[in-house]
């Protein structure tokens, strides 16, 4: 008997054997036949769709859970776009009860509205004895007072409060880390928002490192939540590359630098486990630090930055590859991503792991002769369509009209037969797939720009990199990315089908419910 069977649907597979069916059956979580090989099945549940669409579950690839949760109960300082209506705001939120010295973090900072950045002295103005952080929504940079300043090592950089990249790595050490019950709650609220957008698994770029780590021990949150039940989502973990550390291994282990233990990518269950080692290169076109060969417009020279000295990053890649770990590499301008391609390609000189599937995050900008070296290191490439849906009038103003076709690029990845894959840097941006998905047929901001319009795909392209190219990047498509016999019973039910109505229309569709392990999640989304 079957537990449930959904009939009158018009389930897209992205199975290209079985591309469309209209009953589906699920027994102990698994899909176990389309069609005619359960519709005569009795079904302790059978579920009438009335026509609805439905798909596998979404696959966001590269998330931010931890953070995006912390986020949504932070102070914010979003859309403010004066300086003064943003001192208001942290002058309201310093004045609550907090023991002297505490810590405020200010969320929502962004300076390309405000034309500049905000000082360390205009903070001051408004600390009330506070310890200020303000961070900046691309992740890359923040803001804070002379508070923090004073207590920095000697050394650290700094424009007058502004902190970017390792700066604010910095900055962020000098605090407690954040306790793994804190964690765990505002990874259950991320995760919850994910299974409303229809998302059933995605991977956390990043735990335990300076950049973007909450705590040396972040691995625990996610055990507590899910040992708790509390993980509604699929979730693989790349740990940061900063927690390598030199090992006195073997020598016939072929590595010299490992996590404890020798974890590596693979280890864990189908509910939780271990992903990619998260390598930082550059910064980001928000906080204009993201390293091109090429200057962004408008500045006087500057190319951007890499996070360490570029000798230190190769290295790392190489030895993280010698490892055995699925190597994740942050990326975003063209110059980083020389740098991250040249390492790659040396690691596999080394020791050649075809099967690694080494991923390039972001690939925010990509010329066209690196294209083909991505093809050759058979490396996919990790997109964010919403930062060009939401920041694409900005990014296309500093990249120049020579460059702008160059962001985040669909079609050129395709024709080279580079796997794309798509993603949304949650909390950053907009985490809906869907308006993703929208974006990549369209390529068109919310103004109506079109950005790169030559880099525009099909929808069943955009559908197949959330679904498809997510497992094959994740190493889940033996179990996920497509509703085949024998795969997880995880899926995404849509109040319409994205190939059948107008492009622009594609993001507004309703998520009427999503499904893990053949269960329906609506209680669990509300919760």
């Amino acid at each position: 008997m079957l537990c449930t069977r959904l009939t009158n649907a018009r389930v897209l597979t992205m199975d290209p054997h079985r591309p469309v069916a209209r009953d589906l059956g699920i027994w102990r979580g698994r899909i176990v036949g389309l069609d005619e090989a359960v519709t005569a099945l009795p079904a302790r549940e059978v579920v009438d769709l009335d026509g609805a669409t439905v798909l596998p579950g979404f696959i966001d690839s590269h998330v931010h859970l931890a953070w995006a949760g912390l986020k949504a109960r932070t102070p914010s300082i979003a859309p403010c776009e004066r300086i003064e209506d943003i001192l208001a705001v942290v002058d309201a939120a310093a004045r609550r009860p907090a023991p002297p010295g505490a810590w405020l973090d200010v969320a929502g900072y962004d300076q390309r509205a405000l034309g500049r950045h905000l000082t360390a002295a205009e903070l001051d103005r408004v600390s009330h004895g506070r310890k200020i952080l303000l961070m900046h929504d691309s992740g890359h940079a923040c803001v804070v007072n002379t508070a923090v300043l004073e207590l920095l090592p000697d050394g650290v950089e700094h424009e007058e409060g502004f902190l970017a990249e390792s700066a604010m790595t910095a900055a962020r050490r000098l605090r407690l880390p954040y306790s793994q019950e804190e964690l765990a709650d505002a990874i259950g609220h991320a995760a919850r928002a994910c299974l409303a957008e229809g998302i059933t698994a995605c991977a956390e770029a990043g735990i335990g490192g300076g950049l973007l780590g909450h705590s040396p021990v972040e691995l625990g949150a996610y055990q507590l939540l899910r040992d708790r039940g509390g993980l509604p989502v699929r979730v693989q973990l790349m740990a940061a590359g900063d927690t390598l550390r030199p090992r006195a291994a073997h020598p016939h282990d072929g590595f010299t630098r490992a996590l404890d233990l020798g974890l590596r990518t693979g280890f864990g269950d189908d509910r939780l486990s271990l992903g990619a080692l998260k390598i930082y290169t550059d910064g980001g076109m928000m906080a204009r630090t993201a390293a091109l060969t090429s200057p962004y417009e408008g500045t006087d020279g500057n190319t951007g930055r890499f996070q360490d000295d570029p000798g230190r990053i190769a290295r790392l890649i190489v030895d993280g590859h010698l490892a055995g770990w699925q190597l994740a590499v942050h990326a975003i301008g063209d110059r980083a991503a020389d740098l991250a391609l040249d390492a790659l390609e040396q690691a596999q000189k080394l020791k050649p792991r075809p099967e690694a599937r080494h991923r390039i995050e972001h690939a925010g900008l990509i010329r066209p002769d690196q294209l083909p070296r991505f093809a050759a290191l058979g490396v996919s490439a990790v997109v964010q369509p919403n930062f060009l849906r939401y920041f694409g009038d900005d990014y296309a103003t500093v990249m120049g009209e020579r460059r702008a076709g160059w962001m985040y690029r669909g079609r050129g990845f395709l024709d080279h037969g580079v796997t794309l894959v798509g993603s949304s840097d949650r909390p950053v941006t907009d985490g809906s797939p869907l308006r993703a998905i929208q974006f990549m047929v369209e390529r068109a901001s919310v103004s109506g720009r079109i950005i790169g319009g030559e880099e525009a795909i099909g929808v069943d392209e955009a559908l197949r990199a959330y679904t498809v190219a997510g497992a094959h990047a994740c190493h889940w498509d033996g179990t996920a990315g497509s509703l085949s016999p024998g795969k997880r019973a995880d899926l995404v039910v849509l109040g319409d089908d994205p190939h059948r109505v107008d492009p622009s229309r594609i993001g507004d569709i309703e998520i009427v419910t999503t499904y893990v392990d053949g269960q329906d999640t609506r209680d669990v989304r509300g919760a």
